[in-house]
């Protein structure tokens, strides 16, 4: 079985290990950690792991964080303050094993569709997989960033921040993908190097951008004038992704 099999729990498990919303006035001890897992019930819908809040009827994945960078080169959007703080747009502390979980119970599937196959010693050979229709799709999200600003929300596609340097063009609105990442040694990869949601592929990060339309050589880059201030407090929002209709 693979290790990441080992927590792929049905939502009525979840909710039989859900805890009762503490009353009102009382305090809930802070999650220390990805091995101190608390599952509270918010209401008939939701769901809180740690920092991570999950819809069940609407599938959406919610964690708190802040902007990080507004310029220069992007290779990661979402990372732990351990993470590559020097080329990443948001840094949260939203716990990677949380949020992967979270996207498990609601039933998105990961898709080792964009990497190929490593050998005994861990290294890459031949290529990617063939992966099902059913899973390609499951595995699709959009990510969005909400922050409120002069008491006013704002709620954008996460691909607004990102654009091409050599023609300042917007990435493309096409989907992200939920690709799982692994373990090693008994830990969940993303928890030791701190990369949840990367630009430039990387396995180990949960989740990937698939799209084609790379920039050559320069790489994405903040689209400065498009995001708001270094610090600003965020949501990152990830819902399934929706595919626009054809014209």
């Amino acid at each position: 079985m693979h290790l990441r099999s080992l927590i792929f729990l049905p939502l009525w498990i979840a909710s039989s290990l859900a805890e009762e919303v503490p009353p009102q006035g009382t305090e809930t001890p802070p999650a220390i950690g990805p091995a101190k897992l608390s599952v509270v019930k918010l209401d008939a819908d939701r769901l809180q792991i740690g920092e991570v809040v999950l819809d069940k009827k609407s599938r959406e994945v919610r964690f708190p964080a802040k902007v990080n960078m507004r310029e220069g080169l992007i290779e990661y959007v979402v990372v732990l303050p351990k993470g590559k703080l020097h080329e990443a747009l948001i840094e949260t502390n939203a716990f990677p094993t949380h949020i992967n979980l979270a996207l498990t119970l609601l039933r998105y599937l990961p898709s080792p569709e964009l990497f190929p196959a490593v050998n005994e010693q861990g290294l890459p050979f031949g290529l990617p997989p063939q992966v099902p229709d059913a899973v390609k799709t499951s595995a699709r999200i959009t990510i969005e960033a909400e922050w409120i600003d002069d008491g006013k929300t704002y709620r954008v596609p996460i691909n607004d921040w990102l654009k091409n340097p050599a023609t300042d063009t917007v990435l493309n609105p096409g989907p992200w993908l939920y690709t799982g990442s692994d373990f090693s040694e008994g830990q969940y990869v993303p928890e030791m190097t701190g990369d949840i949601v990367a630009i430039m592929l990387d396995s180990y990060a949960v989740i990937n951008y698939p799209g084609s339309d790379n920039p050559d050589q320069a790489g994405w880059h903040a689209f400065t004038d498009r995001i708001p201030p270094t610090g600003t407090p965020i949501s990152v929002i990830i819902t399934p992704h929706s595919p626009a209709p054809k014209k």
